[in-house]
């Protein structure tokens, strides 16, 4: 639980420079309608409840404390590395798609079950900011097809 609460406690220090960084983020003119600002703060505010869910969460359940999982940090900070980098040439659908996959193995699933959660959120994500909210993100080589 010692390990959880320091999780906790980072969490919420990122959410709070998160909130300093992302409330100054403004265009120069409005050409989407919800602005810069607001995906930096609902990632903010998610953060810092789940940070603050275990700053307080209760000790009684967990047995002995486990040590950090360095190859899994190591692993997902891996593939969060080569997200960043093939997301503009591969576009957001693949890039998150793809990412899916070795981050469900991790944390524990099978390939195909990363692929299939990896292929429903990459393309109901992409709906949802690029026809509900208007933001535009890369399509790489699906350009035409969504």
């Amino acid at each position: 639980m010692y390990t959880d609460r320091i999780l906790g406690a980072a969490a919420i220090a990122v959410a709070a420079i998160l909130i300093a960084y992302g409330y100054g983020l403004e265009a120069p003119f409005a050409y989407e309608p919800v602005g810069p600002r607001a995906f930096p703060l609902i990632a903010a505010s998610i953060i810092a409840v789940c940070g603050v869910i275990l700053l307080l969460k209760s000790g009684a359940a967990g047995g002995s404390e486990t040590p950090m999982p360095g190859r899994a940090v190591l692993a997902l900070s891996g593939s969060l590395l080569a997200y960043a980098i093939l997301f503009q040439p591969l576009g957001f659908v693949i890039s998150t798609a793809t990412l899916m996959v070795p981050i469900a193995m991790i944390f524990g699933a099978k390939w195909w079950q990363g692929a299939l959660t990896g292929v429903v959120l990459a393309v109901s994500s992409f709906m949802l900011f690029d026809r509900v909210l208007d933001v535009v993100l890369p399509v790489g080589p699906l350009g035409g097809l969504i």
